[in-house]
């Protein structure tokens, strides 16, 4: 199958390409993309090398909606024309034979991928816009993090970063009847927590503890519960100390494959549980996001800053490769 992607070579060079996609094989759907959803944390970590899921040349993006168009021997409850949203696909290869890492490639024009295991394929409730779907896991990550936490009604937690993860993460929370705390350095994205739940809002840098302070529960010397959204190392300790003794710490970030120097003594001496969520929980998180879409409950196009057509894709890749994206927050690629 010919396709175009979004082709990323080590040095870190965009292009949109022709590629070559397999047919379906058993268990598996071809789609022709509608949207593509941007995970600037994960994805840009695959660009720069901090994380790495396969050799240069690269086609990231791990969500995405479209249109089935085929499907293989044994794939039921899915047929050509079902609007779905997806998390990855296959290998493609450029034209002159060089192979592609999918990372998991969903920026591309079409998308050939397996309907079953952790990260398949799933339909589109009606009342959910295709450019919301696509960004689907972000979300969903949120959810996971949350839901293994297992910070209950009534507890107070801070949600140490408001990109789209803590966002979700802040949704969550005020759904479970907590009590958030949302710290950033942009005023946008606190606007965007106060609007999915957050009680209060503070702006991250110098005297950030004593700051928060007076949003402490009652009688404590820190948050029941802390989550480090940001995935940047200089953030930790001082989340981590934010935390009340026998509190919780989930590290929600993505903080890359190089070792990190952790500093024992301070969450040992307030006897913290860490949690350390990984992934969007698969199937039953990816569901329970979309029916709260279907439903009104999560108004997730609230966090779509930027809209860009596929030709215009290297170019922004760029740009917010280089910090050159002010206000971005999510950002969707549309293939139409």
């Amino acid at each position: 199958m010919k396709a175009t992607a979004l082709v990323c070579t080590q040095d870190q060079h965009f292009s949109l390409l022709p590629v070559a996609l397999p047919d379906p094989g058993p268990g598996e759907v071809s789609i022709r993309t509608l949207y593509s959803g941007v995970s600037v944390g994960t994805e840009f970590a695959l660009v720069r090398g901090k994380i790495s899921w396969g050799p240069y040349p690269i086609c990231t993006g791990y969500m995405g909606a479209g249109v089935v168009e085929a499907v293989g021997e044994g794939v039921a409850g899915l047929a050509p024309g079902d609007s779905v949203c997806y998390r990855g696909c296959k290998p493609m290869t450029l034209d002159d034979g060089t192979g592609v890492s999918a990372v998991s490639g969903v920026h591309c024009s079409h998308a050939v991928t397996a309907v079953g295991g952790t990260h398949g394929v799933a339909k589109i409730p009606d009342g959910v816009p295709a450019d919301v779907a696509s960004v689907f896991v972000l979300p969903a990550v949120a959810l996971h993090g949350v839901d293994k936490s297992c910070v209950r009604m009534g507890q107070t937690a801070l949600v140490h970063g408001c990109g789209p993860i803590g966002l979700g993460v802040v949704a969550m929370l005020a759904q479970r009847g907590c009590v958030v705390v949302a710290v950033d350095l942009d005023e946008t994205r606190l606007a965007m927590a106060r609007s999915f739940g957050a009680s209060a809002t503070l702006l991250g840098g110098d005297g950030l503890a004593e700051r928060a302070r007076p949003f402490f529960p009652d009688g404590a010397n820190g948050f029941d519960a802390v989550f480090e959204c940001t995935g940047h190392w200089p953030c930790i300790r001082p989340a981590i100390e934010l935390c009340r003794r026998h509190g919780t710490f989930v590290w929600q970030g993505n903080y890359g494959a190089a070792p990190y120097p952790f500093e024992f003594l301070v969450p040992h001496g307030r006897q913290l549980d860490m949690k350390f969520p990984c992934d969007d929980g698969y199937a039953p998180c990816r569901a329970a996001i979309l029916r709260q879409m279907a439903a009104g409950l999560l108004p997730w196009e609230r966090t779509i800053t930027h809209r860009v057509k596929a030709a215009d894709a290297p170019d922004f890749f760029t740009r917010i490769n280089c910090g050159q994206v002010p206000g971005l927050v999510v950002a969707v690629v549309d293939w139409n």
